[in-house]
């Protein structure tokens, strides 16, 4: 476990890079395109599952694990887009965009995602209100067990949905959370009805494999998980990137949270004496295969903000 009083380090690295690099700025805002990817990822994910729906079930298991884990990996990242508003310029455009990306998720994430993502950048390690931050009854729990460590990627999807309840103030039910699932109801009523339960199941799969005993599962470990005491935060900087929206450049989105995900290799490479020195990851599955077997890398390995900044109260979309 490491602990630092210097909760907000991200703030300090963005005001020096826009101090060297002002040029940076022009590089922020909304980019349109994304809606027209987020377009194309849904209908190739529902059609891989309409299809695949008809096959054995060993058919769509694999399928999920090889094909279907890189989409719904790409659909979070477009989520994520929606939700720091770097679509349109609307916020309430970019919230039903988002709704939209997590159509194939088969569960209503997107209004309780854009709540969590916002208390994660803004009270980042801290044991409540960071949603990205095992609770201590899970680094407990786990512990150096690579078994154990197997068994909480496993249950992931659950775990990550779960971490909103325990934050005080934050609203859980609105307008918005009841717009994402109606319409995630009638979207999954609508995929058991028209395409079958083979169909549901790819889907359902291809997001567990995501967020969880995958290589792509790497991510959550190399995001925040500390292998260099000097940081908090790192990058992945490998081919994978192409798949699913430069999802890896994470310390490059934590200082300039306004650069949408097609300028941040362009930030990497402007600020090169920045981002150049810091240590990245270039194996999600190198990286989950020593998580799983170095009995020194656990969940409690992270950096621990002292102070909530203050209570989060009423946090809505």
């Amino acid at each position: 476990m490491a602990i630092t009083r210097d909760t907000e380090l991200h703030r300090w690295r963005r005001l020096a890079v826009m101090r060297d690099h002002p040029e940076l700025t022009a590089l922020m805002g909304p980019y349109l395109p994304t809606a027209g990817w987020a377009v194309a990822v849904v209908g190739v994910q529902v059609c891989i599952a309409a299809w695949i729906g008809q096959q054995p079930w060993w058919a769509i298991a694999i399928t999920a694990y090889t094909v279907g884990a890189v989409a719904s990996l790409s659909l979070l990242s477009l989520l994520h887009e929606t939700s720091h508003d770097l679509v349109f310029r609307r916020p309430s455009a970019n919230q039903w965009l988002g709704i939209f990306c997590g159509l194939p998720l088969m569960v209503p994430a997107a209004t309780s995602y854009r709540k969590g993502h916002h208390l994660h950048h803004s009270h980042l390690g801290d044991t409540v209100y960071d949603g990205d931050f095992a609770s201590p009854w899970e680094a407990r729990m786990v512990g150096n067990c690579p078994l154990r460590k197997a068994m909480w990627l496993v249950a992931q999807p659950l775990l990550l949905s779960l971490r909103i309840g325990r934050m005080p103030g934050v609203v859980v039910v609105d307008r918005w959370s009841l717009a994402n699932v109606a319409v995630q109801v009638v979207f999954d009523v609508a995929v058991v009805v028209w395409l079958g339960w083979g169909a549901a199941t790819y889907l359902v799969l291809a997001h567990c494999f995501a967020l969880g005993l995958h290589p792509l599962g790497g991510r959550w470990i190399q995001e925040h998980h500390i292998v260099d005491p000097g940081q908090v935060t790192y990058s992945y900087y490998g081919p994978m990137n192409r798949l699913v929206f430069n999802c890896g450049y994470h310390s490059e989105h934590h200082d300039l949270m306004r650069v949408p995900w097609i300028h941040l290799p362009k930030v990497r490479r402007i600020a090169s004496e920045v981002y150049g020195p810091l240590h990245a990851h270039t194996s999600w599955g190198r990286l989950l295969v020593r998580f799983l077997f170095d009995r020194e890398l656990t969940l409690a390995n992270r950096t621990y903000g002292c102070g909530n900044k203050g209570a989060a109260r009423k946090v809505t979309a």
